[in-house]
Parts: structure tokens; sequence; C-alpha cells
């Protein structure tokens, strides 16, 4: 039993991913043949009750022309109708057998109801013109059927074609829903880019300004001027080792990973930072286990985004980096010593410097740690100072 479901999902499956038209082909020639296969051939709709002639050219010719257009259903559906509902009509008026085919009325009243795009409301009342020409024809013919059998038929017909427009509304309701999911994602991956060329841009930009700056009181030390030129010339390129690696990540499409590597060591960035002129030291406890990409990033933009609020607001300070792994955690810590006299390290700590830098910075942060189901806290320190933690879990998603 588990077998043949499987093999019925299968084949529902690929049938679904067949082309429509293909699909409305398959069912029109499937349905007219079972409009001829015994026993089904006499089973279908009747109308107007007049006397039954014997099969002819003529019952055979409308019975087709009430199947064979079923196969542009989807395509144009009010010109399906049009041929189906034509054919019943001269099929019921003459008096022709019933037949399995005189049910393709009802497939082409649902086709429009689901799949009329223009003039939706148009062809259902020039259907209803058409039944009311249909009703007075067989009336005069001599039609046993009096008004309540007409209204009764009328009433069905009108429910087979309002399926279809629920099926529509599901349709379009459905397909709004996932335009207004795909603009969310579209949104939120601004949004984490946005994060990702703040941190790249601050931080670099950030300090090639102070190692500039340094390097122009170092004229008297000639050796020392080129090793601060190197220190640039280092930051500007892993800048854009960074913003590379970006590029990579809107290029990728699906699955597919980005072709740089992920941007970046905390030792190395210690290290930059250190070259740089900030006294930066780095302490790292328990061993590192395997972390999501996602985890990877984010302990890495805490330790840029710290050290680049202690460049710009504690410069020279020492600085203290520690990373404390566990198996499901990895903790960043990074701290700015303050003044001699146990006071904030400038003025713009005093004034909160970080947490309004940019207004971006610590903020995107915060978000960023907490949308991995983590937790994230920065402040003054009561010693003077200034303090970032961030606990990671080591398996969370980017």
């Amino acid at each position: 039993m588990a077998a043949a479901t499987a093999r019925l999902r299968l084949m529902s499956r690929w049938w679904g991913s067949r082309p429509a038209a293909t699909r409305d082909r398959a069912f029109a020639l499937v349905f007219t043949a079972l409009s001829v296969a015994p026993p089904l051939s006499r089973l279908g709709a009747q109308f107007g009750d007049l006397p039954a002639h014997g099969a002819s050219v003529a019952s055979v010719v409308l019975t087709l022309g009430q199947t064979l257009p079923l196969a542009v259903r989807t395509r144009w559906p009010a010109a399906c109708l049009v041929l189906a509902g034509t054919s019943f009509a001269l099929h019921e008026a003459l008096g022709c057998p019933a037949t399995f085919g005189s049910l393709g009325l009802y497939v082409a009243l649902y086709s429009v109801g689901a799949h009329q795009d223009s003039h939706r409301w148009v062809v259902p009342l020039a259907a209803t013109g058409g039944y009311v020409v249909l009703s007075v024809a067989l009336h005069v013919l001599g039609s046993p059927d009096g008004l309540a059998d007409y209204v009764l038929f009328y009433m069905v017909l009108a429910v087979v074609w309002g399926l279809g427009v629920q099926v529509r509304g599901r349709r379009a309701h459905e397909a709004e829903r996932r335009r207004l999911s795909a603009q969310a994602a579209i949104a939120a991956e601004r949004s984490r880019l946005a994060r990702e060329l703040h941190d790249v841009v601050t931080h670099h930009v950030t300090a090639m300004v102070v190692q500039a700056g340094a390097a122009q009181y170092l004229t008297a030390a000639p050796d020392r001027v080129g090793e601060a030129l190197d220190a640039i010339n280092g930051t500007g390129r892993r800048a854009l080792a960074e913003l590379r690696f970006l590029l990579g990540v809107l290029e990728a499409t699906g699955d597919s990973a980005p072709r740089t590597p992920m941007p970046g060591r905390v030792p190395d960035l210690v290290e930059q930072t250190r070259i740089g002129g900030q006294p930066v030291e780095l302490v790292e406890d328990g061993e590192q286990s395997a972390m999501a990409i996602g985890a990877q990033l984010t302990a890495y933009r805490v330790v840029q985004e710290a050290l680049t609020n202690a460049v710009k607001y504690a410069a020279g300070r020492r600085t203290l980096v520690r990373l404390a792994h566990t198996p499901d955690w990895t903790d960043v810590e990074v701290t700015t010593a303050g003044t001699a006299d146990g006071a904030p390290a400038s003025a713009a700590l005093r004034n909160g410097g970080p947490h309004v830098s940019g207004g971006r910075g610590l903020t995107g942060l915060r978000e960023r740690v907490e949308m991995l189901g983590g937790q994230f806290a920065a402040g003054p320190r009561p010693e003077g100072g200034f303090r970032v933690h961030a606990r990671i879990p080591t398996g969370g998603a980017a």
C-alpha cells in the first residue's frame, strides 16, 4: 500500500510538472475516449427532455464539439466555453442521445472561473444570456420542463463556475503570499548586506585613517614610515578581500557558495589593529569547535566592530580580546581600559560613544547576535573603559 501511494505521488508530481497545454490536450483526448467507451458513453447531462433520436453523424460531431475544445481550456477558457456551450445547446435542441461528453460543459464553465484573465464578468453574463436563449428555444420545441427546472439547472452551472472562481482566488492569494515572502527575504538580505558593508568600510577606513594620521609624525624615522605604509597597504588589501567576499555572496544563487573564501580570522584582525598602533592583546580559552559560517562571521564582526570603536574612542588604551570556546557556545569579549584615575577613556565614551557611532554599529551587532539565538551586551565598565560581550551559539545559521 505504501509503495502504491508513493508511486501515485511520484506520478502526480510528474504530471503537475508538465506544461498546462500538454495536460489540457491529454485531458481532452481522455475525455473524448470516455465519451464513446461503454458504459460511460450514455451517462451525461440532459436538459429539456425532448424526445431522443438515435445516434447520427450530427450527434457524434456535437459530442466532439463538447470534448475537444477542452484542449484549450486553460489558454483560451472563453473560447472553450463558447464551443462547448454551443455544441451542448444544439445537442439538446436536436434531441441527440445522452453522452458523457456533455459533462464537458461543466469543465468549460469551471475553467472560465479558474483561468479567465480578461473580461471575467462579461463571459459569465454572456453565458447567462445564451442560457436564456436555449431555455426559450427548448420551451418552444415542446420541452416538458418548467421554470423551476430551468432555474435549478442554471444554479448547478453557476455553482460549477463559482468553484472555479474560488480556486482562482486561492491561487491568487498564494501567489501574493509568495510575492510578499520574497520581498521580505530580499529586504532581510539587503539589511544583512548593509550591515556587512558597514562593518567592512567602517573598520578598515577607520584603521587606514588612524594609520595615515600617525604616519605623518614619523618623518624623523624613515624606517618606521615604511612600516606605517605597509600597515595601510595591508589594511586596504583586507578591505578589498572582504568586499570581494560580499560580491561573491551577491553573485551566489541557490545552494552555490561564494567563490571567495570567508574573510579574515580574529588573530589576523588583532594583529592588524596592533600594527596600527592600538595595544591589543588576544586571549583564547578552550578548543574552537566547528562553527557554522553565520556564527563564525558574527564572532569576527563583533571583534571587528569593538576594535573599530576602541581605535576611534580609546586610542592608545589597552584593549583585551578574549575568546572562550565551549561545544555549544563561543563567548566573545572585548574590553578597553579606562584612564589612570578610573574615568572612561574619553569624552566620547562618557557620552556612550560606540552606541551612537554611525547609528548602526553596536545596534547591528545586537540584531545579528540575537538573530542567531545568542546574547549581546555593551556598555561602560564601572572601573572605566568599555566592554562588548557576545555569546554566540556555534550552530547559528547565517
